[in-house]
């Protein structure tokens, strides 16, 4: 089947491999996978965390290849989502980035044209993930890395990450970043807690980026923000009277604002203005598409949210499509 150039780069996927380490070892670490009355299953990680229902499109391909066969998406980039692998200890942090890394290596496999993917690491210890890295980056398929917005009790500007951040850039792997839910009491009515909660832990990931040198540090370095950025765009202001008037956010040489640029961005915005606003503001140049497969509130049609924007020119769609991460995931 003929399709056309188009690539999703938040697509979630379960591998088997790693929903049964966490119900064979998890428990000694607080987390179980579970299933309720109704069958459904959950990834349960302490009282705090519940993550699914995880249906069987997270974790068959051959369901995913009918929806992308739908959607008239051509490839999909697999990504792990909450609760990561953050959780566990150290022995079983490795394991659970292994089995992920090379379920997704097995997929682009049997799937080359269709299915690539953003390895995980046990960013909670540095070391081990520096040596995930150089496994993981060597194997088939691999053409990013993936992390959440925070690190247990750690920000992404914490020193510790900084050889990772280093060794990432000299690879040439982009950053591919994802909220772990905000557990807050306030935000567990109304489903705010990924209305509100997702969007604003993306910003605040990127203002410890941005404030705590890292973009500074590791100029090669690309970074990805999902839910295109959350509401970083619009705090822009804030940021920079912040940098203006505030000695604690004097810490980079120039205006916060100014390093929007420095990031790329998806397009899920669910709002026409506010996509064409982040255009206007990054370039098209530094938009990809993406959905959220296969969350409920994913884009159902994710390659129509592009191809029905009037204001979009037909380069500026080609690239939100398919050529920016072509370019960037060095397909």
């Amino acid at each position: 089947m003929a399709h056309a150039q188009t690539i999703d780069t938040h697509a979630h996927y379960f591998p088997e491999s790693y929903l049964k380490l966490i119900a064979q070892h998890g428990k000694r670490c607080g987390t179980t996978v579970t299933t309720d009355s109704s069958g459904v299953t959950f990834i349960q990680v302490g009282l705090a965390l519940r993550t699914g229902p995880i249906t069987s499109r997270f974790i068959d391909h051959g369901e995913r290849l009918a929806a992308m066969d739908r959607q008239g998406v051509r490839m999909h980039a697999l990504s792990l989502t909450q609760p990561m692998v953050y959780w566990a200890d150290d022995d079983l942090g490795v394991k659970l980035c292994v089995a992920f890394n090379d379920a997704i290596s097995a997929a682009h496999r049997a799937h080359p044209d269709r299915l690539i993917g953003f390895a995980c690491l046990p960013f909670q210890n540095p070391t081990l993930a520096l040596e995930e890295l150089e496994r993981a980056s060597r194997l088939p398929g691999i053409k990013g890395i993936y992390m959440a917005t925070a690190v247990r009790d750690r920000e992404l500007s914490d020193r510790s990450f900084f050889p990772v951040y280093e060794r990432i850039a000299d690879l040439g792997l982009p950053i591919f970043l994802h909220p772990m839910m905000i557990n807050n009491e306030r935000l567990k009515q109304f489903y705010l807690i990924n209305l509100c909660g997702n969007p604003f832990e993306t910003a605040i990931a990127a203002a410890h980026l941005i404030f705590g040198g890292v973009m500074d540090a590791f100029p090669k370095l690309e970074v990805s923000l999902p839910h295109a950025g959350g509401v970083l765009p619009i705090l822009r202001g804030r940021f920079d009277r912040g940098f203006a008037i505030r000695g604690e956010c004097k810490t980079i040489p120039r205006a916060p604002s100014e390093y929007l640029k420095r990031f790329t961005y998806d397009t899920i915005s669910y709002s026409e203005e506010i996509l064409q606003d982040l255009i206007r503001l990054v370039g098209a140049e530094r938009i990809m598409m993406g959905s959220d497969y296969c969350f409920d509130i994913a884009y159902e049609e994710p390659v129509k949210i592009v191809t029905q924007m009037k204001s979009l020119s037909a380069e500026q769609r080609t690239q939100i499509l398919w050529s920016n991460a072509a370019r960037l995931l060095k397909l």
